[in-house]
């Protein structure tokens, strides 16, 4: 399902995009998959964060504070730390923004920065899952450990053939430590409360694509939604 009906995007004008969807909604594997497909980079602020985290950085540690119990980092932080991740060479003709912005402060601040360099947002996608399907993913959610791998299962809906071994590298797969059912649910909720803005603003810009996968549950479900953006921007 789309939303609006009518786009005028056109494909070879496409450079930055934006990645809207809740928590465990899947839009970090279709921003991958879509990276992969556009040869563009994919720039994930939870990644960064993490990274951050691990490596007992300021900012990770100010970050760890919130992202442990479940609250939004604050606009500050993260606008500063994508910021200082747009400036960098690989993003300079375009990217895949998988958590950024998340509110209407972030939206404006990601305007301000890419209008410095006389570029713009082209395209948002916003990937649609009901709630429960939400809950049950993230609760079952595995990670690869290793960092250049990343590839994501779920025990219940995609598991890896062997449990606890990542398909694709065999390294250990892990449970990120904010899945928590309390932890998720009041990102659901957060999320929510500062999506409206967001999805008005960038429909008055007519720029955004709401897309509804066939079935939610299926471990197909992202790349389904990938596919549905690449049929619907080719055939224009």
């Amino acid at each position: 399902m789309y939303t609006p009906s009518q786009i005028f995007v056109k494909w070879e004008e496409i450079m930055y995009i934006v990645m809207i969807g809740a928590p465990g909604s899947g839009k970090g594997t279709a921003a991958k998959i879509l990276a992969k497909e556009l040869n563009l980079p994919h720039i994930s602020t939870g990644d960064i964060f993490r990274e951050q985290i691990k490596e007992n950085t300021n900012l990770g540690i100010e970050a760890s504070k919130y992202i442990s119990k479940g609250i939004l980092v604050p606009d500050d932080i993260t606008i500063e730390i994508f910021k200082n991740r747009l400036a960098k060479d690989d993003v300079k003709n375009g990217g895949i923004f998988d958590g950024f912005p998340r509110t209407m402060a972030q939206v404006k601040a990601l305007d301000e920065m890419l209008v410095k360099v006389n570029k713009k947002v082209d395209l948002v996608i916003e990937l649609k899952i009901p709630d429960d399907v939400i809950v049950q993913r993230i609760l079952n959610r595995e990670v690869c450990s290793n960092k250049e791998c990343g590839a994501i299962y779920n025990s219940k809906f995609k598991p890896s053939k062997v449990p606890g071994i990542c398909d694709i590298c065999g390294s250990k797969l892990v449970a990120r430590v904010d899945d928590t059912e309390e932890s998720i649910k009041k990102r659901i909720k957060i999320y929510y409360e500062n999506l409206g803005g967001m999805i008005e603003y960038y429909r008055e810009k007519n720029i955004l694509y709401s897309i509804v996968p066939e079935d939610p549950t299926s471990d197909k479900a992202s790349e389904q939604a990938v596919n549905s953006v690449l049929q619907k921007i080719n055939n224009r």
